[in-house]
């Protein structure tokens, strides 16, 4: 697997690299960059509300009172003709705005028509939605419908809809958004009639994240329906039609048209044109489940306003009064939703999550938790801008008519403002200084000066560049334009750009803050250093004005402060250490490891660079070397920012296994920094470490809410589910995680160990393959662990040898050595035990800190129980707990291979204490065999069949392990043939259908004798 203990170190300050990371070309060991496809190959999108009907149909659309000629301003640009509701219909081939080429119209309504498009700049399909003339005409209502654009563009979630841009082309308004493939639940509904219980609680759930998203910064929906709420072919569901309507139905303005929302599917509260907030859009949430449950409506009456009346007056029906193949459970989920009281209601979309969670049989989900949900106030808003203060918005709620007609709100939080995530690309800074050391110094002494404020994320650089040379094939340079396009792809708020020049004796550095979609400038600041000797704390001094334009209070001496860790160094280190990092993610770790070491040598107080090297060494498998350089960082910890601290110490506990230790400095780290995605991947990463999938799919979640393009923390979605056994949803992320980056190799190892636990092994080889040919190392893993799941060690050996001989040329003894410890497996399998005994030795000689375990257990395997107790020893001399829980494995092992079984017990119980690993279980499962204690060792082998996706990463590293499952069912056959049970030879019979027909095993021999027997 992708190794979900590693971090990352970005160019600024030490990070973590996300769970199965991706790897740039020609790097197979680092794990940061992301192989962003061209624009051509990006999923699209697209806005299939359903055809406009009449009010009070099954979803009808969002109501227009008021006038509906068209505008004398607006001019029909050549292809256009004026329709007959009112608006312009453009025509299949005219560019709007010499951008916008239309493609088709994909549906016209009450507010415009919506066109599939092409945006010839970025040269990606997009939705482009014309507003009506005679609305955009309005300045009043052009204004507050730009501030909706500006608050919707803030809630980023892979399930809500992304809104780019607002424009005008020959006296035509429009909008631009993303552009998403697939059906509307209204459509899904009239071609269906009703969904499964089990695909409802997907859709809720995935439409409750994209709410949960849109709460937490304060915006309430308001018009939810079937019709705008969309599912992909990946099964991706996204809301839509966010930061529209609210604008025209706010102050009960009639005058130019009021929008109503869709009656059928308003709360009581939006009725009684009471104040709203977010437990409104809770209880359409349980409408729209009541009806993708039922195919029919609560609340059934001859008309629209009837039907509203009764949900301010009665109870719905419960689900399971109508149709009782729907669990109560879920029934009374979905009342819950539906209370009139929003007091009774659930209070937040978290609280719905958790208990879809336990409905699903998994433990709640909470890693942070959000925000309460604030209620509007009827009075003015402050609203933050990037960079140019608070503006205001009036959102009186008067009259139904007002109330039920925004779509977007936002709300003003109680006590202290809770600033949004701001995500930041910087461009390479111009360097008209000629001289050298200032390139791509200046970036990472800025970025970690950005990063003191809690409220603001940068993008790996490294990514971007990759990215724009994508987009823009032969670009080189990560210049101001190519950097917006690398934002605008990946959903990042703002560019930064910069330069340096020399001014006098000195120098001066000006900076550019744009909003990434409109291009439009938030500010300049400039700031100058009297020589060289200060152009770090310059650097320092122009960020923190950048800060302060992004909405950060934090004062000034304290954000100088906050930077001292880079400053400190010399300008000459900080060049080196520059370098190092664009050298390590053009696959070069070799020049990265000298070129840090550089930089330690012109300034051995550099903390950030002993962080680097410890993420780097890790990367590549170093684990001892990773350890000491984490060590020396901490060493400095003292000069290092509150975020640095965090992100090291979590780093290094990571790196020695101490899971709990981790999500103790992981958490506190993003309960200050909420915008830390690596962070978050990071603290996903340590949830991990202890078995707890739940918060470790939260986590990391979490961070793919910060970047929601981001192909890493896609595929992180992929692995973890995996990781929790929950196949098809692995299955399924993995794949779309291809429809965006082909190739990816990361993806391609979960969807080969799904094949695998699918028993479709010919598709796994296949996989494998493809790996291979990107990367032997991986490739060669994957089939070797494919061969031994099916009891086929010659094609392991062969497999593996092929593996041993590319790690030794490229150097890699680390990875040689654990080859080496699999080909021992693959020996004994054959009966080669003197074949396996060298091969251990030979893997101990090449790298024996990276293979004390497997080591351990395959001289276990051959008898050799002397070796073993050795290397148990030192697993356990160490203070960590995963080496000692390993230690006290090997030691269970030694004494249950030596016939004492309950002595072995108690090694294994010592060992679950310090971690509950998968093969804690499977060991105290086959001693409790030995001690005849069938039903223990029933209860442990049903724990290790429910865990079965932890089982494809037991040694926590590259390596790959799922040959450790199929033995679960042939002890689950020893433990039910204790137990008088006749489930043993169904047992054995699922065992043998993972094996080749010619198998060389001897639990396969065995396994077909007591078969025969029963």
């Amino acid at each position: 697997m992708g190794d979900p203990k590693k971090q990352e170190h970005d160019a600024e300050a030490a990070t973590f690299v996300p769970l199965g990371s991706a790897r740039p070309s020609g790097s197979p060991q680092d794990a940061t960059a992301v192989q962003t496809p061209p624009p051509s190959e990006a999923p699209t999108i697209v806005d299939a509300s359903p055809p406009p009907q009449q009010p009070g149909g099954p979803d009808a659309p969002t109501i227009m009172m008021g006038p509906q000629v068209p505008s004398s301003r607006s001019t029909p640009p050549t292809g256009a003709s004026v329709s007959g509701w009112g608006g312009i219909t453009l025509q299949s081939g005219v560019v709007l705005g010499n951008r916008y080429e239309i493609l088709q119209v994909l549906g016209e309504g009450g507010m415009g028509a919506v066109y599939k498009a092409k945006d010839r700049e970025l040269n990606r399909v997009i939705a482009l939605k014309v507003i009506r003339p005679e609305l955009a005409s309005n300045p009043e209502i052009l204004q507050r419908f730009k501030q909706e654009l500006i608050l919707a563009r803030q809630v980023t979630d892979r399930n809500v809809i992304r809104i780019f841009d607002l424009g005008e082309a020959s006296g035509i308004r429009y909008i631009t958004m993303e552009y998403v493939e697939g059906e509307s639940l209204h459509q899904i509904l009239r071609r269906r009639g009703k969904l499964p219980v089990d695909e409802v609680l997907d859709i809720m759930k995935q439409m409750l994240s994209g709410l949960q998203a849109a709460h937490r910064e304060g915006v309430i929906h308001r018009d939810l329906k079937p019709g705008n709420i969309m599912r992909d072919a990946q099964g991706r569901v996204v809301v839509m039609d966010f930061g529209l309507a609210r604008s025209l139905g706010g102050d009960g303005m009639t005058r130019t048209g009021a929008m109503l929302g869709t009656m059928e599917y308003m709360s009581p509260e939006q009725a009684h044109a009471k104040e709203l907030d977010a437990r409104s859009d809770l209880f359409t949430v349980g409408l729209i489940c009541y009806e993708l449950l039922t195919g029919t409506m609560p609340y059934q009456a001859d008309s629209a306003i009837a039907s509203l009346l009764k949900r301010t007056q009665e109870r719905a029906v419960p689900i399971s009064d109508l149709d009782a193949s729907v669990p109560q459970p879920v029934s009374e989920t979905i009342s819950k939703c539906l209370e009139r009281d929003p007091a009774n209601r659930y209070q937040s979309a978290q609280e719905i999550l958790d208990r879809i969670d336990e409905l699903q049989g998994r433990r709640p989900l909470s890693v942070i938790a959000p925000p309460p949900p604030s209620r509007p106030s009827a009075t003015a808003l402050a609203i933050p801008r990037k960079g140019l203060g608070l503006r205001t918005a009036a959102v009186a709620a008067v009259v139904i008519v007002a109330a039920a007609g925004g779509w977007f709100l936002r709300s003003r939080p109680h006590g202290p403002a809770v600033h949004k995530n701001e995500t930041v690309l910087l461009a390479d800074f111009r360097n008209t200084t000629a001289d050298k050391v200032f390139d791509g110094t200046l970036e990472p002494a800025f970025a970690l000066a950005l990063e003191g404020a809690s409220f603001i994320s940068t993008f790996d650089r490294a990514q971007a560049r990759q990215i724009a040379a994508q987009l823009k094939p032969g670009a080189t340079q990560l210049d101001e334009a190519n950097a917006r396009l690398v934002a605008v792809r990946e959903g990042i708020d703002v560019v930064v750009s910069g330069s340096i020049a020399k001014a006098g004796d000195g120098y001066k550095m000006l900076s550019k803050v744009t909003d990434a979609i409109t291009g439009k400038t938030i500010a300049t600041e400039e700031a100058q250093a009297p020589d060289k000797a200060n152009v770090l704390r310059a650097v320092a001094s122009l960020a923190n004005q950048v800060r302060s334009d992004l909405g950060d209070k934090t004062s000034e001496s304290a954000k100088l402060a906050e930077a001292e860790t880079f400053t400190s160094g010399s300008l000459e280190a900080a060049h080196e250490y520059a370098e190092a990092q664009n050298a390590r993610y053009s696959g070069k770790p070799e020049e990265a490891i000298k070129g840090f070491q550089r930089a330690i040598a012109l300034d051995p107080n550099f903390g950030s660079a002993y962080g680097s090297l410890g993420a780097l060494y890790w990367n590549v498998g170093n684990g001892v070397e990773a350890v000491k350089y984490y060590r020396l960082a901490m060493e400095h910890i003292d000069r290092m920012t509150d975020r640095e601290k965090y992100r090291t110490r979590g780093g290094y506990y990571i790196a020695v296994g101490d899971g709990e230790k981790a999500v103790e400095e992981l958490s506190a780290l993003v309960k200050q920094y909420p915008a830390d995605s690596m962070g978050l991947s990071g603290l996903a990463n340590a949830y991990y470490l202890q078995h707890d999938m739940a918060h470790a799919q939260e986590a990391s979640r979490r961070a793919m809410e910060i970047y929601p393009k981001n192909v890493v923390y896609r595929n992180n979605e992929a692995l973890y589910a995996l990781f929790a056994g929950d196949w098809d949803t692995a299955e399924r992320e993995a794949q779309a995680v291809l429809t965006i980056s082909p190739g990816y190799s990361d993806a391609m190892i979960t969807l080969a160990l799904v094949a695998t636990q699918k028993g479709n092994y010919d598709n796994a080889a296949d996989y494998w393959a493809k790996i291979e040919a990107q990367n032997v190392s991986l490739g060669t893993d994957g089939r070797a662990d494919l061969a031994l799941y099916r009891s086929d060690p010659v094609q392991a050996a062969t497999s593996t040898e092929k593996g041993i001989a590319d790690a030794l040329a490229s150097k890699a003894n680390d990875a040689a050595a654990k080859k080496s410890a699999v080909l021992a497996e693959a020996d004994l399998m054959l009966g080669k035990k003197s074949e396996a005994l060298q091969s251990l030795a030979y893997a101990l000689t090449l790298s024996k800190p990276d293979v004390l375990f497997p080591a351990a257990r395959g001289y276990v395997l051959a008898g050799d129980y002397g070796k073993a107790s050795a290397l148990a020893a030192e697993l356990l001399k160490q203070v960590d707990p995963m080496p000692q829980a390993f230690g006290k494995l090997i030691e269970g092992d030694v004494l249950l291979g030596r016939g004492r079984a309950m002595q072995a017990i108690q090694s294994y119980q010592e060992s679950k204490r310090l971690s509950d690993s998968w093969l804690s279980h499977f060991d105290l499962a086959r001693a409790y065999i030995e001690a005849g204690a069938f039903t223990n060792a029933n209860t442990e082998l049903e724990t290790c069949l429910k865990r079965g996706g932890e089982a494809t990463d037991i040694y926590h590293d590259e390596q790959q392990t799922f040959r450790f499952f199929p033995p679960t069912y042939y002890y689950l056959g020893r433990a039910l043939e204790g137990m008088k049970s006749a489930g043993a030879a169904d047992a054995y019979r699922k065992f043998l259908a993972f094996k080749v027909a010619d198998a060389h095993d001897p639990m396969v021999a065995d396994a077909r004798k007591r078969l025969a027997g029963n």
